[in-house]
């Protein structure tokens, strides 16, 4: 549930605001703020079903964008191959690949995110 949850706020983060008003509200409040279904409809004045609906309508739109566009899944790959590169650089002159570090560098200048 964690890895979902913290999925959905980082599709959230790169998405969010291709979402109605109402839907970046709501998902806000579940997500952000941990309130309950129950807290946001006393809060919002619908339904828990509504609010259900409304969530599940925006993790569905979050989750269609991030298949159509891959900014997260880019974002991630990225984030990796910099962190690898890091932890090369922090290696001893000697114990480390000069090329590795340079081919890394290329990948991600060139945007070549399948590659590691």
């Amino acid at each position: 549930m964690l890895e979902k949850t913290t999925h959905l706020v980082l599709l959230f983060d790169f998405y969010g605001e291709l979402l109605t008003d109402r839907q970046k509200d709501i998902f806000k409040l579940y997500y952000y703020e941990d309130l309950s279904l129950g807290e946001i409809s006393d809060l919002e004045k619908i339904s828990r079903q509504g609010v259900y609906d409304l969530l599940q309508r925006g993790e569905e739109l979050l989750t269609e964008y991030e298949h159509k566009l891959g900014l997260v899944k880019n974002f991630t790959l990225r984030q990796n191959k910099l962190k690898k590169l890091k932890k090369m650089l922090e290696l001893p002159e000697n114990e480390r690949s000069h090329k590795e570090c340079l081919d890394i560098l290329d990948e991600l200048i060139r945007g070549d995110d399948n590659a590691i």
